[in-house]
């Protein structure tokens, strides 16, 4: 953990400021080769602005759905997956972001997106893996603001009674239009650090949102009426709908699909940095997420909705101040999102490359603002034909928000370290064999021939081989390590081989065991919460 000292530097809120003049024109280091041609921003932020980004990344509409995750999962059951979902959260970003910055192997590489960390292993399939997921999750989460805007902006503005209810022009008329004011130009801004004014904008409105639910929730009546708290507590350890609240829980915590855009906004990079703003702002976004989420459930108990402000009263002043901060935060998140898909689009159509040429150019709509206009077009049909917010975060953090926030990482780390894995394995079944099998042929001490791993790992097996699924993890790292392999040796054969005096001595960041284990916790928990959320969400929709 880093120190708490670190974090207040004479630069820490300086905001955005230009870069060097050497990389001011989006050039590399003349010792880095670049995976993609993805576009490099042309402004960076410090410490603050992005922390800024990444907690407004985080805190969108997912934070207003706790109540109704807690619901569904168990009060108890759901405030555990909150803390273990953070604890994943900040390590898969620091993972990611240190395996694309300080892998031993990529030093004369630069790895600037998720999708590139994904294709040194896998190849296409792998990249291909994470832009779909990422389009899913920015994609469902866009819709689920919009849907928060449908609902809270008309109440405040007078135009209705009761969340949920009235006429076209009361509410998606008046959603249309304050997206079009607000939402589309914060979306057609190049750089994420362009951001981050609004982005600490949003975050204080959600601070001063959470407080305004814990303070004004009637919750001192209701758990009341339900018995006393001890009560509360006793029934709702675990519920049957567990797998739909964990969905909505990923969807509120995942911001994998920013990492890269974060971490490239943030000015002199390194793990220490990096590691200070994920420790802030998942610490901030797991705090407000569980006083939100706690004080929004005891306050509404079985009758909580996918968004807790529609449980409070129309009229009142703090129910009224409480949908305007939210309203806020909407608008401020959705071009998070929108960056997101956007760069998505971009790397399938145009390798990364977001300016295009001035050819391309039709009076002020260039390509960036073009896509911008597409994206959002896309994400407002369903928010006109949507009402219910609930499954809308659900399956969005059960199908998107497990491929980026748990399978992905894994995956990546497994593949980009596959030698090194496979070296610790085959030192496991070297170890078990030798006290199991001294009179096999061979022997393990000093004095013996040397085994080659792939000798080892073509042996026998010891109990634990087939229980632990090794034999999927030895296939990720085997083809993970064969894939890196091929890659490394195209691009050096189509930019040159780069001197090892020539780059500069940078932060290393070699495999750690414990790693090993994390990444397989990954993938494992990853493609079981999937499957369940899905099948959850489905067999609710036939209730």
């Amino acid at each position: 953990m880093p120190d708490c000292t670190d974090i207040i530097d004479e630069t820490c809120c300086r905001g955005s400021l230009e870069i060097e003049a050497e990389n001011h024109e989006g050039q590399n280091p003349p010792y880095k080769r670049q995976i993609s041609k993805v576009s490099r921003p042309k402004t960076k932020s410090e410490i603050c602005g992005a922390c800024s980004n990444l907690i407004n990344s985080i805190v969108g509409a997912g934070i207003i759905g706790i109540p109704y995750a807690l619901k569904e999962s168990g009060l108890v059951a759901g405030a555990l997956l909150l803390v273990l979902a953070s604890y994943c959260t900040d390590k898969s970003l620091r993972m990611l972001v240190e395996l694309a910055h300080f892998h031993p192997r990529l030093k004369s590489i630069d790895v600037l997106t998720f999708e590139d960390l994904m294709f040194l292993p896998f190849g296409v399939t792998g990249s291909n893996f994470v832009l779909a997921s990422m389009l899913v999750m920015a994609y469902g989460a866009m819709v689920a603001y919009l849907l928060i805007i449908k609902d809270t902006v008309p109440i405040v503005m007078g135009l209705g009674d009761d969340p949920g209810e009235g006429s076209f022009m009361e509410r998606e008329f008046v959603m249309i239009v304050t997206s079009l004011i607000i939402v589309v130009p914060l979306s057609m801004q190049r750089d994420m650090s362009s951001l981050s004014f609004t982005s600490a904008i949003s975050v204080m409105a959600d601070i001063a949102l959470v407080f305004i639910i814990s303070i004004f929730a009637p919750v001192k009546e209701s758990v009341k009426e339900a018995g006393g708290l001890l009560a509360v507590i006793s029934g709702n350890w675990i519920s049957s709908g567990f797998f739909i609240g964990f969905g909505v829980l990923t969807t509120a915590m995942a911001c994998q699909h920013s990492a890269f855009i974060v971490s490239g906004s943030l000015n002199k990079l390194n793990s220490k940095r990096w590691s200070i703003v994920t420790m802030i702002s998942i610490s901030i976004a797991c705090i407000l997420c569980s006083i939100l989420g706690i004080a929004g459930y005891l306050a509404f108990l079985d009758d909580t909705q996918g968004d807790v402000l529609n449980n409070f009263d129309y009229g009142t002043i703090e129910a009224t101040v409480a949908r305007a901060l939210l309203a806020f935060t909407m608008f401020f998140t959705y071009p998070m999102e929108a960056f997101v898909a956007r760069h998505v689009i971009m790397q399938l159509f145009y390798k990364g490359d977001i300016d295009g040429d001035s050819t391309e150019e039709s009076l002020c709509f260039n390509r960036r603002i073009k896509w911008t206009m597409v994206i959002f077009l896309a994400t407002l049909i369903p928010a006109i034909l949507v009402d219910n917010l609930g499954p809308v975060l659900s399956i969005t953090g059960s199908l998107g928000g497990c491929f980026l926030a748990y399978i992905a990482p894994g995956l990546a780390y497994l593949g980009l370290h596959g030698d090194s894995f496979l070296q610790y394995v085959s030192t496991m079944l070297d170890k078990s064999s030798s006290r199991t099998e001294i009179e096999g042929g061979y022997t393990n001490m000093d004095t013996g021939p040397v085994r080659d791993y792939r000798d080892i790992l073509d042996g026998p097996k010891p109990w634990w081989w087939y229980p632990m699924l090794m034999p999927i993890w030895i296939k990720i790292a085997t083809d993970g390590s064969q894939g890196m392999t091929e890659r490394l040796a195209a691009l050096e054969k189509e930019h040159g081989t780069v001197e090892e005096q020539h780059i500069p001595s940078t932060e290393t960041i070699l495999p750690v065991r414990r790693d090993y284990f994390i990444s397989i916790f990954f993938v494992a928990f990853g493609v079981i919460a999937c499957v369940a959320g899905l099948f959850s969400n489905f067999f609710a929709s036939l209730q």
